[in-house]
């Protein structure tokens, strides 16, 4: 245990800040300054090298150096439910957002994931799922989904085309190829963001407007990340046009 380290009186406080680091570090992509982990913590820079330090002592796979920036190897992962009162809130609040507006499978899916945490945390905990702080309003009904959104889901993870009968706000009815990028969960419909190989562009598809879909083996030619990270910088430069 890391805190087997540390003395009685700041025990539990500086635990917390050693395993919070451990976690600035999972989500940081690259290298991390010590002036931006003790910025983020609100801690002075000498407080961070001397975690850094018994983190290491502890055998956490840390590298790096003062002045460099830290990095936490691969495969190094803390107990799965070792949660905040806050994290936990942002998760339930995250499921129950998903429970309002996710297609039947991930409906299911947040529904278990809520009993899964309440099942794992500690009894002192377990407050913050069964009485959250948070909440989603009620909504209006969500146009029910012309495909299989499971299945649509996989699709898209594995970087394969989709053939699409689409029929636009006025009825009229066309087939494309499209390569799938995301699936946007909006207000009261759910929208399916591809590249169309018709328009050579960009398009965005109600997924209550599919008359009918057919899942292709085809893979296309961007890997899935690409293809998202274009798509996002398409979007932003559209608003910067918009505005």
């Amino acid at each position: 245990m890391l805190s087997a380290a540390l003395g009685h009186s700041d025990c539990m406080r500086r635990a917390d800040r050693l395993f919070q680091i451990i976690q600035i570090l999972r989500r940081t992509r690259g290298p991390i300054t010590s002036d931006a982990i003790a910025a983020e913590l609100e801690v002075s820079k000498r407080s961070v090298y001397r975690d850094i330090a018994t983190l290491m002592a502890q055998r956490v796979p840390i590298r790096g150096e003062a002045g460099m920036g830290y990095v936490l190897d691969s495969g190094f992962d803390l107990p799965p439910l070792m949660l905040t009162p806050d994290e936990i809130e942002a998760a339930v609040l995250g499921a129950q957002l998903v429970a309002s507006r996710g297609d039947p499978s991930l409906v299911k899916a947040a529904q278990d994931l809520i009993a899964k945490i309440s099942a794992a945390v500690p009894e002192r905990l377990r407050p913050f799922v069964l009485e959250p702080t948070t909440g989603v309003p009620s909504r209006g009904a969500i146009a029910p989904d012309a495909i299989d959104m499971a299945r649509l889901r996989a699709q898209i993870r594995v970087g394969r085309k989709l053939a699409l009968n689409y029929r636009d706000e006025q009825g009229r009815e066309t087939s494309r190829i499209v390569w799938p990028v995301t699936l946007a969960y909006m207000e009261t419909v759910r929208m399916l963001a591809a590249w169309c190989e018709l328009r050579k562009d960009f398009r965005h598809f109600r997924t209550d407007r599919v008359a009918a879909a057919e899942f292709l083996e085809d893979r296309y030619p961007e890997r899935p990340a690409v293809l998202r990270a274009k798509w996002h910088k398409t979007l932003g430069q559209k608003k910067a046009t918009d505005v």
